[in-house]
């Protein structure tokens, strides 16, 4: 994509009522009432809301699926292809994305990844979403929006989760602060760049991928839920490993909600990230934290750990 499309949604929000999302569910399982809830949210937005066609379609064999790989990936396909839909929201994480992956023409994908006006299509969710923000990045090059997800219970049970997804979906995103209320500076410095990331599992899981292949360097966001120390030991392994971490201009790290005791997930954190000689930002707030912050993912954007203060901030300054 082009510069102006890389930054379309810094200087004009996202969305406005009265636009069009479709909800689908490539990845864990959902149920009626959950499904009712996340279309009750977007409706309340003035959002006409559509909803794939085997969203609640059971799997016969993998209860923690919602559904065949086949099924949501032709939701998923379908909403993106679909000229009427201006944003593709997924329900709920879990686990399954990365199986669409290879099932899908990402050649026309990306040729449909204009809606009407011209702008491009909007991608959003966390957690294992993260397997499609990394596609999305690799393949089509769009900005997508790292977000909690209407179908969980997280988003009902915070509003401050909701203001914010709601703020991040109608306001431009220029300027915008990202910083979190528990935001430390791990190392110091400075740096600009793309933003990209999410949850470490499902990045290291893409080690060797074809997504994979395509540089990803400026700013790093990582995060993760129930991995116990040594397994995101192996993971930041297998990131440097690959060249991810080297890549990195600047590092941001969330929230490592239920990752065993904090204390040994920040001296791991600090020992292989700390002496990296980049800025890295500790409990940003993002990924699981029950009050979770959005990110933007694809645009460019600072991080400046230099005073006493952190800052990070989406567009960068003329």
């Amino acid at each position: 994509m082009s510069a102006p499309e890389l930054e379309a949604y810094l200087d004009t929000a996202p969305l406005r009522p009265g636009d069009t999302v479709a909800l689908v569910s490539p990845a864990g399982p959902g149920n009626e009432e959950s499904l009712q809830r996340a279309i009750g949210y977007y409706e309340d937005w003035g959002l006409r809301v559509k909803v794939g066609a085997h969203v609640l379609t059971p799997h016969p064999r993998a209860s923690y699926l919602a559904g065949p790989d086949d099924d949501r990936r032709a939701d998923l396909v379908a909403a993106w292809l679909d000229p009427d839909v201006d944003a593709v929201v997924t329900v709920r994480g879990g686990y399954g994305a990365l199986r669409l992956l290879d099932g899908i023409d990402w050649t026309r994908m990306r040729s449909a990844a204009r809606r009407r006006d011209g702008r491009p299509k909007l991608l959003t969710g966390s957690s294992d979403v993260t397997a499609l923000h990394e596609a999305v990045r690799a393949h089509i090059d769009v900005p997508t929006l790292f977000c909690p997800m209407a179908g969980t219970n997280v988003f009902r049970d915070s509003t401050a989760i909701r203001d914010d997804v709601h703020r991040w979906l109608f306001e431009p995103w220029r300027g915008r602060a990202l910083i979190g209320p528990k935001t430390e500076v791990m190392a110091p410095g400075r740096a600009v760049g793309r933003f990209g990331g999410g949850n470490l599992s499902l990045l290291a899981a893409a080690v060797g991928a074809p997504e994979s292949a395509s540089p990803a360097g400026g700013i790093l966001f990582l995060e993760d839920i129930t991995e116990e120390p040594y397994r995101l030991d192996g993971y930041l392994t297998q990131l440097r490993r690959a060249g991810r971490l080297s890549a990195a201009a600047g590092i941001v790290l969330g929230s490592w909600h239920e990752c065993g005791d904090p204390a040994l997930v920040r001296a791991l954190m600090q020992e292989e990230l700390g002496d990296a000689g980049i800025p890295v930002l500790w409990e940003q707030g993002f990924g699981h934290d029950p009050d979770a912050l959005s990110i933007p993912l694809g645009v460019d954007g600072v991080l400046d750990a230099t005073g006493e203060q952190p800052l990070l901030t989406v567009g960068v300054p003329a």
